[in-house]
């Protein structure tokens, strides 16, 4: 999921940026620009895109026979 190749545009994921808050982008080409921001010379860059979150295991539906064989 994080190396396809069809990844949405956005600055914040940009080999070119970097990033200064959540808001905000520093850009090689553009400068300082919003963080959801796209332009022709994006060039994706997967070790800046953060994964969500796994969800948390609901235990409180589980039952002791759920683990026996």
């Amino acid at each position: 999921m994080l190396f396809r190749k069809d990844i949405e545009p956005c600055c914040i994921y940009c080999k070119k940026g970097s990033p200064i808050s959540e808001k905000e982008v520093a850009c090689l080409k553009k400068g300082i620009v919003p963080a959801e921001g796209r332009c022709r010379a994006f060039r994706y860059d997967p070790l800046k895109r953060v994964p969500p979150r796994p969800a948390a295991l609901d235990t409180g539906k589980l039952k002791q026979e759920d683990f026996s064989l």
